[in-house]
This record gives structure tokens, sequence and C-alpha cells, in this order.
């Protein structure tokens, strides 16, 4: 598994602080969180073996097993080091194994060995430890095995596999279809203006959005439909209006992780250790789930420029508002939330173009409301005397994009609508933290 050193470019770190970027700085960010995973999962061997844990041969075999396979089958390999929960369980395991007597499943690199074996529809076998009654395939799907069973035994050949453990088996369609034991991941496609799009629902994998604690269970097939019909909606709308979020929404999206239902509205939320995945509860509707995509994506984008370019000092402890959330917010948390209603405010502002009669008063109010939120925040971090060069000249790109964005006029009705907004916001901030 071979790495390569990632430099981002002027240009592209230009593009980047302005909001865009595009398909190919989309990549190039992709390109780094791949080599991230990749020393990642060779740091759980190294760790296991140096910590001397009892699975430590377990996870070197795993690991020599995709070394192997990734010979023949690059692709199939490349998807599941890039599925993003990988990232996450592997992260969460070097750290667990580096604290003495820290819990942790250094074997479950079999597991993504037998995902990549799957994928590549090639003979493997492996023992893979399970854990609490459950063998979790990343990017593929899930096993539900009898409970006491410590592992199982994953033969792959012809594209199927099955699964035994102490007397118990299990098959695993080449098809994909759910089994008496099986539960596979169901991947939603949509395709506009000849741009295509493809996410996994990944309802299952316990390391899906690390921290979370509103993930949901598993999504019934009329959920799924839903799904699949509002994200045909808002992907119209991105390839028609929003190219460049459509684009880099097709490098960057490969997970869904539905989120428990939101009363009156919608949430959703992305993890620096999970780039790919967007977490987020049932879409109200495409327009809502485009501005969504829209707003994650930034996170995603910044979060993988953060894992190259320092442009933070380290966190001195100080607090600040941020109109968008009811806690106060650590200088980190504002850039992440500035980046994300940058693109959020360019999202509206294209959008209302597009609206008519009430539909464009509310779109040119949330284009005038999160204009102002994130140049208010762009100021904060300006005064706080902790940005590094890099984030000097990276918070200077989003602030000549937002100031910009603030010369364009917009209705008085909708200016009003906005400003109201901030200020009822603002002043519930004040009373919830003082």
């Amino acid at each position: 598994m071979n790495l390569r050193e990632h430099r981002i470019p002027a240009d592209t770190f230009s593009e980047l602080s302005a909001g865009a970027g595009g398909a190919a700085a989309a990549r190039l960010l992709a390109a780094t969180q791949y080599s991230k995973h990749v020393l990642l999962v060779r740091g759980v061997v190294d760790t296991a073996r140096a910590a001397g844990h009892p699975q430590a041969d377990a996870a070197r075999r795993g690991y020599d097993i995709l070394t192997a396979l990734q010979a023949g089958h690059p692709e199939a390999v490349d998807a599941v080091l890039r599925y993003p929960s990988v990232g996450a369980w592997a992260r969460h395991t070097v750290r667990r194994l580096s604290e003495s007597g820290g819990p942790a499943v250094p074997g479950q690199l079999g597991a993504l060995a037998a995902a990549a074996a799957l994928r590549a529809g090639t003979a493997c076998t492996v023992e893979v430890p399970v854990t609490d009654a459950v063998l979790t395939l990343p990017s593929v799907g899930q096993v539900l095995l009898p409970g006491g069973a410590a592992a199982a035994t994953v033969r792959c050949a012809g594209g199927g596999a099955e699964v035994t453990a102490e007397g118990f088996r299990i098959e695993i369609s080449p098809s994909g279809a759910e089994t008496p034991g099986w539960l596979p991941l169901r991947a939603l496609e949509s395709e506009s203006g000849g741009r295509r799009l493809r996410v996994l629902v990944d309802d299952l994998d316990p390391y899906r959005m690390p921290g979370s604690a509103d993930l949901s269970g598993r999504l019934g097939p009329t959920q799924v439909s839903y799904w699949q019909s509002t994200l045909d909606s808002a992907w119209e709308l991105l390839v028609r209006h929003h190219t460049t979020v459509a684009d880099e929404t097709a490098t960057v999206a490969s997970v869904f992780a539905p989120m428990a239902p939101e009363s009156g509205g919608q949430s959703s939320a992305s993890s620096r250790e999970t780039f790919g995945c967007v977490a987020l509860s049932e879409p109200l509707d495409g327009c809502s789930l485009a501005v969504t995509l829209a707003h994650e994506i930034q996170h995603a984008k910044l979060s993988a420029l953060l894992d190259v370019v320092t442009m933070l000092l380290p966190d001195d402890g100080s607090r600040h508002y941020a109109p968008w959330r009811d806690d106060p917010r650590p200088l980190g948390g504002l850039l992440q939330g500035a980046y994300a209603y940058l693109g959020v405010t360019e999202f509206w502002r294209r959008q209302r173009a597009h609206e008519s009669g009430k539909a464009a008063v509310l779109a040119s109010a949330e284009f005038a409301q999160w204009r102002e939120a994130a140049r208010m925040v762009c100021g904060t971090l300006e005064g706080s005397g902790r940005l590094t060069a890099a984030g000097e000249i990276f918070l200077a790109g989003m602030v000549a994009r937002l100031d910009g964005c603030a010369a364009e006029p917009v209705p008085a009705e909708a200016l009003a609508l906005a400003r109201e907004a901030g200020r009822r916001h603002h002043d519930r901030w004040v009373e919830r933290n003082g």
C-alpha cells in the first residue's frame, strides 16, 4: 500500500478559501483522506504488535490479505479503505491500543479483507472477531450471529460468501439481497444532466458517525424509497443550478447515515473522522436536502484541508457566539461553521434567482441571514490572534467572498426577516449562556 506526499497548490487553496474548488479540489482532498486511512490501518497492525494484543496476528493476516488483493483488485481494496467508517474505526483502535487496557478489536482488519474480497468476487477465507453477536463488513453489510460466538469464519467465492460460527451458517447472496442473518447496505443512485450520484445508506456500522447519539436504526423499504425520491429531486436541483456543489458532492459524498427524526426540521452532522459520510435526519424535501449537502460538503472539504494545512494555533480555551449554534463555540468550531455557512450563503444566492413569490422572499432572507452571520464570525476569527499565516490567507478569501455577497441587493421584506431571525437567535443564546 504505497503513499505519496500531498501538497495543496496555491490556486487550489485560493479557490477553496472562497468556498469553491470543484471536482478537482475535491479529488485532491479525497486523496489525502485515502492516505490517512492507509496510515491508520497500518497503524492498527503495528500498534497491536507493539502492545502484544492477542489479536495482533489476526490483524496482520487481515492486512496481508488486503495487500495481496490489492495487487489484482485495487478498486475493491480502495473502496473499502476509503470507506468513511474504516478511518474512524482505525483511529479509535490505534488510540485504544495505545492506552493500557483500552478495549480494542484489531482483528477487525479481517472484516476489511473479507469486504474487499466480496467486492472483488474473489476467493478468500479469513477469521473475524464477533462483537455483541454482530460481524460488520465495512461498505458491504452486517452479519447477525447467535449470541456467544466470539469469532466467525468468512469464506468468499464468486461474489458471495458463507459465514460460519459454532455450527451456525449464514449465506451472503451475490445479489446483495437481505436474507436471514444478513443485512446488506442499500444504495441510492440519481442521475441528471449526465451527472451521477451514488451513496450507500449506512444504518448499521457502529463507526459510521462517531460521537453521535442521534443515529436511527435500520430504515424500512418505504423509508428507503422516500430517501431515493428526495435525493432525485435534490440532485436535479443541484445539477441544474449549483453545478460546483453537484460536482463536489459526487466526488466527496459516499455515505448517508440516517439520524433520528427531527421535530419540525432537519438536522445533519459531519465528522473529521469519517470523510465522505453525511449524517442527516429524514429530508423534508429536495431543496432542504440540497442545501444540507451544500453545507456538509463544506465541512468535509475543510476537515480534509486541515489535515494538510494548519490554520489555527492550539485551542486557548476561549468560547464564542455562533449565530447557528445554541452553545458557545471554540475557534475551531467557528472556522468550521463560518465555512459551512459560506457554502449555504452561496447556495441561497444562486437559488433565490430561481424562486418566485413568497419562496423568493424566503430564499433571499436565508441568503441575507447567513451572509451576515458568517461574516460576523469571520470578524471574531480575525480578531482572535490565533490564526496561522495560512489561516489568515484562508480567512481573507472567505471574507472577500462574503463581502461580495454583502454588496448584492436584497428586498426589504427579506432583509427584515433575516435580521429578525438573527436577533431572536442572539437573544435566546444570551438568555441561555449569559
